[in-house]
């Protein structure tokens, strides 16, 4: 081996060994990068019915694209901005209060401060915790609109991204590099298709639900069940804590019957709903979509579970499109191609 093929060969496998390294420390823009993704797929996902069934230009359709999502977030706002900011607050009181007489009971037996001691070394605020999951500061903002506009760029100009993505590669790389981009792309579009499917559905049957249990503040328990869900599986326990907690407030038989509405509904969704819907967009086994969000969830921390979702779509496929077919040869289908 000469010395220039040594040298060459020390530099690829730092290179490879860095790149976990870089993955750590980069990980807030990663989060930014595939929220943009994210954001472009949406816009071309609504603008399409414009290009295909419409013949309009692709300028056009993206414009009226943005102008129907930014009208329909615009007009939800105004529509019910004042009745969910005020649901907000009222779940957000009484599952503090909630939380709070649970945790004096807790305090009130042997096994309770027992557990309680392993939580924190028994130093836990509720109403802390609570007042971090429904605020929103700054930074967020800030990376959010990042994201928002960077995903329009990406959304208005892909080939201009993709031709600077492939200056990266080798010339003989190239061809298969966009093909698994185009693999990757089309397995988060019909994953977000899905997935904005499951979000409806659910949000307004747990609504309905809760509203006919009679529990307060039903559209914003609602809305908080359809958000959830954009986190496969894990978003459904989210989505029932808040809704049982306010539910105690209420008396031993809303409690039941909310547990009951909540276990049914994801009962549906898991037996029914989500077959369906996969049967026509992607499957992804439901061990390997949890064990890979607990991973990542386990690696980055809690901001990383909002898109741990689509994080596990682009390794899943990722994997069976470079190392399952092209490396050992073995027949496998990519979302799109059954």
């Amino acid at each position: 081996m000469t010395t220039a093929e040594f040298v060459k060969r020390t530099v690829i496998v730092l290179i490879v060994a860095l790149i976990p390294v870089l993955i750590w420390f980069m990980f807030d823009v990663i989060l930014i990068v595939i929220g943009a993704i994210l954001i472009a797929v949406l816009l071309r996902v609504v603008a399409e019915p414009f290009g295909r069934w419409g013949r309009l230009p692709q300028s056009v359709s993206l414009l009226l694209s943005g102008l129907i999502i930014v009208g329909v977030v615009t007009g939800a706002a105004y529509l019910f901005g004042t009745q969910i900011n005020a649901e907000f607050a009222d779940v957000y009181r009484r599952a503090s209060a909630a939380l709070t007489d649970i945790l004096a009971q807790l305090q009130g037996s042997q096994i309770g401060k027992l557990l309680l001691a392993h939580i924190e070394g028994g130093s836990f605020s509720i109403p802390g915790l609570l007042s971090n999951v429904f605020s929103i500061s700054v930074r967020f903002i800030e990376a959010l609109a990042v994201t928002v506009v960077a995903g329009c760029y990406l959304a208005a100009q892909p080939k201009l991204y993709l031709d600077g993505i492939d200056n990266l590669f080798p010339r003989e790389w190239r061809a298969n590099v966009n093909e698994t981009i185009a693999d990757i792309g089309q397995g988060l579009r019909l994953w977000l298709i899905g997935e904005l499917i499951q979000m409806l559905l659910i949000g307004i049957l747990c609504t309905s639900a809760v509203w006919l249990i009679g529990l307060p503040s039903p559209l914003a328990l609602g809305v908080i069940a359809g958000l959830a869900e954009f986190v496969p599986y894990l978003g459904s326990i989210i989505a029932a804590v808040p809704a049982l907690l306010v539910a105690t407030t209420k008396g031993g038989d809303a409690l039941l019957w909310t547990a009951v509405s909540y276990l049914v509904i994801h009962q549906i969704e898991g037996d029914l709903v989500v077959p369906l819907i996969q049967r026509h967009m992607i499957f992804i086994p439901p061990a390997v979509m949890l064990l890979g969000i607990v991973t990542i969830l386990f690696l980055f921390g809690g901001v990383s579970v909002v898109f741990a979702g689509p994080i596990a779509v682009i390794v899943f496929i990722a994997i069976k499109k470079l190392y399952v077919r092209d490396s050992l040869g073995q027949d496998t289908d990519l979302p799109g191609e059954a």
